[in-house]
């Protein structure tokens, strides 16, 4: 288990002279930062301390208070354009990171010249440090620059194939279309392990429930995303697959406890902490049972310093999920006081993503929190040059780290993303994928009488059209109202009625709502599970079932064309919990 340290009574003597020892060290740590500002050869910007990692800790110690809480930030922009509140932060203060939304992407050309106007942003800051520029692109469901970029089948695709090679290859290909962009650093793999059907925050964003070979894929994964020469960002440590609520609404509780962790959660960790990895996000998770209470591990010394530092053995960037989010607020009281907590919990990026206003009171508080409190001063600058190391790593490597857009027009960057050779790749990763469930009417090579193809995204009507060319179809919304789903509820199986084969996709839980209201038409019915295959336990009654796990054409087309027979399924369930049974 993990160390406990225990503390014992000393003689006041001996107090006084640790004491004397400590003070001793502090005031040598603080004549030797003093020196290293003062000698000629400390480095004047981030460029003339690439050399070695004594330059960079030489230039780290250079650095004000000021230049050094800036590289412990990376703020989020309101707009489709860099605003001038962030570019005034960026050369006047220094800045870690920049984070992308989909708010901010109009076009990828836009992207690429604001990832460029950024970049520039901070050589005309004196020390010339270049931004970290991050988004979320996953793969599959979660795509932060607009679904404008491949469109792979998603992590539970890959775990249903089980092909490191796959995991590679997704991770390399997105990785080359966002160095494309300028964007150096990606909030993914998510390594978290699915392990309850409960966790649909999580669903098909997880390599499976098996932890072994979720750290595989997630390992072989980061290297393909590394070999584009971007930084690869494991997420949501300690782990989110066994939660059952979204921590952007409320603080997730999980009944795990430290054993469990060790064996389930964190073995991905285990895995890629070994082969190097430079990034960890932590989540904002509440772990009851090894804390003793309901403190989020981002905002935990426990979970950041005790394990990921000391027992995982971490050395790279740890950056926060947004503290903006309700799993963050709820325990700190706001996103200023949660920047503070997760900077002096071990936290080395604080990411404030929405706000201008939080944005510019977490750097009050935080700057005042540095005069007042010299260990919070020791926790940043120590967060800092974390930071500071991860870029001249990444910077120095081979190939080195994306600063600005790799496109000089629009024309040029249509040659990058997608990036050749993508598309059949991910066809080809999506057909590996396929997994039969139940297999009662297959195959269909051809339309049984008249056909209704009935689903919510319209790239599964399309390629139910293109399989089944005389089919009709019914489309239907998402919405978490069931004001919105109501009308659906009746309208989609009395219109199925008159038909003799439906096509019906199933990917959440409202499609689960109309599915459910057909089981009269049990046998008329074909189920094609999309995202999460978890909602086909609801649904015994349903004789045949593929399950292709992405939301993509690529997926779709795939899977009808394992319903029409054209090739055996070849994927497996990935999924192995209770009440996950196929």
């Amino acid at each position: 288990m993990w160390a406990v340290i225990a503390c014992t009574r000393r003689p006041p003597a001996v107090l006084l002279a640790a004491a004397l020892v400590a003070l001793a060290g502090a005031a040598t740590a603080a004549d030797d930062n003093v020196a290293a500002a003062q000698r000629t050869d400390v480095p004047d910007t981030f460029w003339e301390a690439l050399d070695s990692a004594e330059a960079m800790h030489a230039f780290a110690a250079s650095l004000t208070d000021d230049e050094l809480l800036g590289q412990a930030f990376m703020l989020g922009y309101p707009d489709a354009e860099p605003t001038p509140f962030l570019l005034g932060w960026i050369e006047s203060r220094g800045l870690g990171g920049v984070k992308i939304f989909p708010r901010n992407v109009a076009s990828l050309a836009q992207l690429a010249s604001d990832v460029d106007a950024v970049q520039a942003a901070a050589q005309r800051q004196p020390r010339r440090i270049p931004l970290l520029i991050a988004t979320d692109v996953e793969g599959g469901w979660i795509d932060h620059v607009k679904h404008q970029l491949s469109k792979t089948p998603g992590n539970l695709a890959i775990g249903a194939a089980g092909m490191a090679d796959d995991a590679y290859r997704t991770g390399r290909y997105l990785g080359l279309e966002l160095a494309a962009l300028g964007i150096n650093m990606n909030f993914a793999p998510t390594v978290d392990v699915y392990s309850s059907p409960d966790a649909s925050v999580i669903g098909p964003r997880a390599f499976g429930s098996d932890p072994v070979q979720a750290g595989l894929l997630a390992v072989a994964w980061f290297r393909g995303l590394q070999s584009a020469g971007i930084i690869a960002t494991a997420k949501h440590y300690p782990g989110h697959g066994a939660a059952d609520r979204d921590s952007h609404l409320v603080l997730p509780r999980i009944a795990a406890d430290r054993q469990q962790l060790w064996d389930r959660e964190l073995v991905p960790y285990r895995f890629l902490i070994r082969e190097g990895l430079p990034a960890v996000m932590s989540g904002h998770l509440a772990f009851p049972a090894i804390a003793g209470e309901d403190v989020p591990a981002s905002l935990s010394p426990l979970f950041m310093d005790e394990l990921l530092r000391d027992r995982l053995g971490f050395k790279g960037v740890v950056v926060t999920d947004d503290l903006e989010m309700a799993g963050a607020v709820q325990y700190a009281g706001s996103p200023a006081e949660a920047v503070v907590a997760a900077i002096a919990a071990g936290n080395d990026l604080a990411l404030v993503s929405h706000t201008q206003a939080w944005q510019e009171r977490a750097w009050e508080v935080a700057r005042q929190r540095m005069q007042e409190d010299v260990r919070f001063r020791d926790r940043v600058a120590a967060a800092a040059l974390r930071v500071l190391e991860a870029k001249r790593a990444a910077v120095t490597a081979d190939p080195p780290l994306p600063l600005a857009s790799g496109a000089s027009s629009a024309g040029s960057l249509a040659d990058l993303v997608p990036a050749p050779g993508a598309a059949e790749f991910f066809f080809a990763s999506a057909a590996r994928a396929v997994t039969v469930v139940r297999d009662a009417r297959l195959p269909l090579p051809e339309a049984r009488g008249r056909t209704l193809l009935a689903g919510q995204h319209r790239a599964f009507l399309d390629a139910g059209r293109r399989r089944y060319p005389d089919a009709e179809t019914a489309k239907f919304p998402w919405s978490p109202f069931y004001y919105a789903r109501e009308p659906h509820l009746s309208a989609i199986p009395a219109t199925a009625r008159r038909y003799d084969t439906i096509i019906f996709e199933l990917a959440n839980f409202n499609s689960l709502e109309i599915l459910t209201a057909m089981e009269p038409l049990a046998d008329r019915i074909v189920v094609l599970s999309a995202l999460t295959p978890v909602y086909l336990r609801e649904v015994p009654w349903v004789q045949t079932a593929v399950a292709v796990y992405g939301n993509s054409a690529a997926s779709f087309d795939a899977g009808f064309a394992v319903l029409a027979g054209d090739y055996p399924a070849p994927g497996r369930w990935p999924l192995d919990f209770a009440g996950a049974a196929p």
